[in-house]
């Protein structure tokens, strides 16, 4: 009896918990929680209640019992990265797996920005998704700055990376330090000879001093492909090149193999992200993905020690624990 009932409470503070971060974090209704949960609106808000109640709900979810705080925990141990699990059913579409977990990431972002900070932000799909639920929070002599290029044969790419960076300027009151340059560079020289003005050495320089970079990560062979990918960055003889040096994702446009490797991949000599030397001596490094396409390049780059903190998915989490 006394066994039937610590079950029943532990299966109604798992329920409580579930309810609290899809209504908390992810922005979910009442309604639309009822119907992923299996139970009743009325059922909900008694959830929600009970959370509040038990303290399950302070400032933020705390989730003991809930599967994504086991897989926290075993990506903790066995990556020695803080993981941020967002609960989804495999069920759930791509486009609407990118958006929740991009929305948990926003809020989490809230919590690491502060006043006298230097944040370096990345572009792409997901970071855009980021930039689009950032909560306001005002701070003080906070600068954003781009992680890398954006433009290519066809834009420029100042408008796409200019308002992605502007909605975390505005969430956060901060000063936005753009960086005008090609993802690409034609030529390595020209990237050598460009990295001497003093105009982009400001840039390299806010670059030096981040204390928290914010990125996705790209896969060249992912059934869903990057922005990098898809965007008329690369052409075929780039994309043969990278197949030569079996390359397995990017960060910020910086290729690495699966081992981590980077410095001897071809096209990191025209890239213009940071090297991922210049990334791992940022104090905290952000890393939001969602999707098993994900899996290569998310477990290399936790590997090679890129990665601080990761908020994924529940089920990509799942897969990066049974990879170890």
């Amino acid at each position: 009896m006394v066994e039937d009932g610590a079950r029943m409470r532990d299966g109604k503070m798992l329920q409580a918990l579930k309810a609290a971060q899809l209504y908390y974090l992810q922005d979910r209704t009442m309604e639309s929680i009822a119907q992923e949960l299996g139970t009743s609106r009325s059922s909900v808000s008694r959830l929600l209640s009970h959370a509040r109640e038990t303290g399950l709900v302070e400032i933020r979810i705390t989730s003991p019992l809930e599967r994504g705080g086991e897989l926290e925990r075993r990506i903790a141990d066995r990556f020695h990265v803080a993981a941020h699990v967002v609960p989804l059913p495999e069920s759930v579409s791509d486009v609407d797996r990118l958006e929740r977990v991009a929305l948990t990431a926003a809020r989490l972002l809230a919590q690491f920005v502060d006043s006298h900070m230097v944040v370096g932000v990345a572009w792409g799909s997901t970071l855009s998704a980021v930039s689009r639920n950032l909560p306001q929070k005002e701070t003080h002599n906070t600068t954003v700055v781009q992680l890398n290029g954006a433009g290519n044969t066809q834009t420029t790419g100042v408008e796409y990376s200019s308002e992605i960076l502007q909605r975390f300027g505005a969430a956060f009151g901060a000063r936005v330090q753009q960086f005008p340059v090609p993802a690409f560079f034609d030529d390595p020289a020209t990237r050598e000879a460009m990295w001497r003005e003093r105009s982009t050495r400001r840039v390299l320089e806010l670059q030096a001093r981040m204390d928290l970079a914010l990125f996705s990560l790209g896969s060249p062979s992912a059934e869903v492909p990057s922005r990098v990918y898809v965007g008329g960055y690369l052409d075929k003889a780039d994309y043969r090149s990278l197949g030569e040096d079996r390359v397995i994702g990017d960060l910020a446009t910086v290729f690495f193999r699966a081992d981590g490797s980077w410095r001897d991949i071809r096209l990191n000599a025209r890239a213009t992200g940071p090297t991922l030397d210049r990334i791992r001596r940022v104090p905290r490094r952000v890393c939001v993905v969602a999707g098993a396409h994900k899996l290569a390049s998310l477990r290399a780059a936790v590997a090679a020690g890129l990665v601080t903190d990761v908020v994924l998915d529940e089920t990509l989490a799942r897969l990066l624990v049974e990879s170890a």
